[in-house]
């Protein structure tokens, strides 16, 4: 069965381009276009994809209140954001909003195929340089609000699922975790999924916010490696 996928950019040539790249595939399948974040939430919800490709910018609505509404919906669709990244100054916020990852718009065409099927698989975007920058920065401009009350969660989290949480913040992937702790990939598999279900989040992504958030994790100084 193939993937449903919606592309909303307001670039014709850049969402004529995406469409094409991931038609061509024999799991995906483009079931709509948005020129705009309000024909995103309208299509979204007539189509029921199972990934919308959202741009940041857009006219009538941007991406980030329209990723709000849609993944606010029951049985929503994952959405994956494009961002140029320089210029994006609200990607986090459409994090916030519920996307479930970010890949920039200069991306190779394998590289948002992989992310398309990441995402619609339950996992998240999250670049190990790009990104851990990206969310560095934007967290740095403030916690969520309400978002410390939550701390008395974390008192249900074992101290391995803790410390999985603050690695998952830090940006490394199930593998490189599992190096680091010195257990099976599986094993942190299992670790990320009770910590997920315990804190009520849907995926890595929230994850990482709420670790920001409560101050488990901290933005890289500028002109840090990653």
């Amino acid at each position: 069965m193939s993937l449903k996928v919606l592309v909303a950019d307001d670039q014709g040539i850049v969402r004529a381009g995406f469409a094409a790249v991931i038609d061509a595939e024999p799991d995906l399948t483009v079931v709509g276009e948005a020129a705009d974040g309000a024909a995103a939430v309208r299509l979204a919800g007539q189509l029921a994809p199972d990934v919308v490709v959202m741009d940041v910018r857009m006219p009538e609505l941007d991406g980030i209140a329209a990723t709000r509404i849609i993944t606010g919906r029951p049985d929503a669709p994952r959405v994956l954001v494009l961002t140029t990244f320089d210029l994006d100054a609200y990607v986090f916020d459409a994090l916030r909003a519920g996307a479930s990852g970010f890949l920039l718009k200069d991306v190779y065409a394998a590289e948002l195929l992989r992310g398309i099927r990441v995402v619609a698989a339950g996992e998240s975007v999250l670049a190990p340089s790009a990104t851990r920058r990206l969310i560095g920065h934007y967290a740095a401009a403030g916690a969520a609000p309400g978002a410390a009350g939550r701390i008395r969660e974390l008192s249900g989290l074992t101290d391995r699922e803790h410390g999985v949480l603050t690695l998952v913040a830090a940006g490394l992937t199930n593998a490189e975790i599992a190096e680091q702790l010195g257990i099976t990939v599986g094993t942190v598999k299992s670790h990320v999924n009770a910590l997920l279900r315990k804190l009520g989040l849907r995926d890595r992504v929230q994850a990482t916010i709420l670790a920001y958030d409560l101050g488990l994790a901290r933005p890289n100084p500028p002109g840090t490696a990653v």
